[in-house]
């Protein structure tokens, strides 16, 4: 059945909006909940974890299957559909071992679901970085009204209910799977080379160590900044505010990378990225208790966050074409926010308690400080000509 460009739009649109939905009711504070619930700060951050452990790994297997399918939609379904499941898990218990497994369960369908969209709609769109843009954004704004609705309902209410909240997100987003375009795989003329001989080359290499010590620096803001703003005197209304703030940052990026792009290369990006990466967390870290200051750190997200990730997705789409594009966007995934996001998550937990928050987050500036060094020594890259199409 042909479907015409608009529709093609509005059911990525859809999926896009309740996934980042669920994702604005859980990063903010899933945290929070476990902080409630009186875990220390090591086993918080070991049960946070668990997000990018899997995807270190899963997402390859996921793409794997996706391949020998020929189309990524019915998988797209499934996994989120036991996601929902294995969400449900989160009423039925709140001790370490007993989260521990849900959250190993929930993590192993959750992680299938956006590498393998992103993969169909950079197939769909045929790598146009202005219609995914415009796609993308509908993310950014549910993550927005997501945050900005439940930070004043757990003042008022507690952080106790999220289970529920997650549980309704989690099946929203199961349903939007459903409508998914379809997206058989065609034939690509580059896929006859090798995919190690892609992995093996310099430039890919550069970017992977990028991406993957970029989710390292990130660990310390993924895992604690909520605990920290509010540690901080912050009220969970004026944190969902903050958060709110940076994706509307993020917002305005998407829908510029196009121009962004044309203007300059993907290395020339990602640099800037890290380079605001480094004054982000040192913001954070030395000087959030003063909320100018916490919002400017919060502006940030739309270089350290949207113009990376945007770069990074139109390199992969760039480095690995045809068949092997689930499995480029699962090795993305998988190095950077699995096993990079992973690391980071794990040091954080262990340096909260034993370096405290400035340390912590200055370890995450000098992170991205070596990323950077990286990217200016050995990533090169053309500019994307097609990039505003």
């Amino acid at each position: 059945m042909h479907v015409t460009r608009r529709s093609l739009h509005l059911r990525l649109s859809l999926f896009y909006f309740a996934y980042f939905l669920m994702l604005g009711g859980y990063a903010p504070f899933f945290g929070l909940y476990l902080k409630s619930l009186g875990f220390a700060s090591f086993e918080i951050g070991t049960l946070l974890a668990l997000v990018p452990v899997v995807r270190s790994f899963v997402p390859a297997l996921w793409a794997w299957a996706a391949d020998h399918q020929g189309e990524r939609r019915h998988l797209v379904r499934w996994t989120t559909a036991g996601a929902t499941v294995a969400c449900a898990g989160l009423l039925l218990g709140s001790g370490f071992w007993w989260l521990f497994v849900v959250l190993l369960a929930l993590n192993i369908f959750w992680c299938a679901a956006l590498p393998l969209v992103e993969a169909t709609t950079f197939g769909l769109l045929k790598g146009r970085l202005g219609d995914y843009g415009r796609i993308r954004v509908w993310g950014s704004l549910s993550f927005i009204l997501a945050v900005l609705a439940l930070g004043p309902a757990f003042d008022w209410s507690g952080v106790g209910v999220l289970p529920w909240a997650l549980l309704m997100l989690f099946a929203l987003m199961a349903g939007a799977a459903w409508l998914l375009p379809s997206d058989r795989m065609p034939a690509h003329h580059g896929e006859h080379v090798p995919i190690g001989r892609v992995v093996r080359r310099p430039e890919v290499v550069a970017l992977f160590a990028a991406c993957f010590l970029m989710s390292l620096a990130h660990g310390p803001y993924n895992s604690f900044y909520s605990i920290h703003l509010v540690e901080l005197g912050y009220s969970k209304t004026s944190l969902s505010w903050l958060w709110a703030l940076s994706v509307v940052a993020e917002v305005g990026v998407f829908l510029w990378m196009p121009f962004i792009l044309r203007r300059f290369s993907i290395p020339n990006v990602i640099a800037f990225s890290l380079g605001c990466a480094v004054v982000r967390f040192l913001m954070i870290g030395w000087a959030a208790q003063y909320p100018v200051v916490a919002a400017g750190a919060q502006l940030l997200h739309a270089a350290t966050f949207g113009a990376h990730h945007a770069a990074a997705l139109a390199a992969i789409h760039h480095f690995f074409q045809g068949r092997h594009a689930s499995r480029g966007q699962a090795l993305y995934t998988g190095v950077g926010f699995g096993a990079g996001g992973a690391a980071g998550v794990f040091l954080s937990g262990w340096m909260w308690d034993h370096v405290g928050p400035r340390a912590t987050f200055g370890f995450g500036a000098a992170v991205a400080m070596v990323a950077l060094a990286i990217v200016l020594a050995w990533l090169r890259m053309p500019r994307i000509a097609h990039a505003g199409a």
